[in-house]
């Protein structure tokens, strides 16, 4: 290290925050670093994706698809899938991801009527369909919505 080679910290020697348009002794009088003339000169911001006239970005790009804001993203499995558990257990949301019948909740569990069930288990999840409600309760087990 040379004496030639030392610098203030980086961002350091500058800040934001000196007075302009005080003259031009301060360095930053006149135009206060403004330039002259045109839209960054002028009070006000700049509208957000505005290019100058120029079809924005944001219309020249085609428009695909609908996504509705309101729909959930329901995770639906069959009553085959609960032949995994052993009689008499307790099936809940996070049993399911634990063991692997779903990669993830999403905004709720339902359970659908396709397959057979022959174990009698509590299953507690966010919906059920009529045919799933009939055939968990048919072998003796309780449905609880949760």
């Amino acid at each position: 290290m040379e004496l030639s080679n030392l610098r203030p910290a980086e961002g350091s020697k500058h800040s934001n925050n000196f007075r302009r348009g005080r003259g031009h002794a301060s360095g930053n009088g006149k135009t206060a670093g403004k330039g002259h003339k045109g839209q960054l000169a002028r009070s006000g911001a700049k509208k957000a994706g505005f290019e100058g006239g120029q079809m924005p970005l944001y219309r020249r790009l085609p428009k695909r698809g609908f996504k509705c804001r309101n729909s959930k993203d329901i995770v639906a499995i069959n009553v085959s899938e609960l032949e995994r558990y052993e009689d008499g257990t307790e099936v809940t949301v996070e049993k399911l991801l634990e063991t692997g019948a779903i990669t993830n909740a999403g905004d709720g569990v339902k359970i659908l009527g396709n397959g057979e069930l022959t174990k009698k288990l509590t299953v507690k999840v966010n919906a059920f369909s009529e045919t799933a409600k009939a055939k968990i309760e048919a072998v003796g087990g309780t449905v609880e919505v949760i």
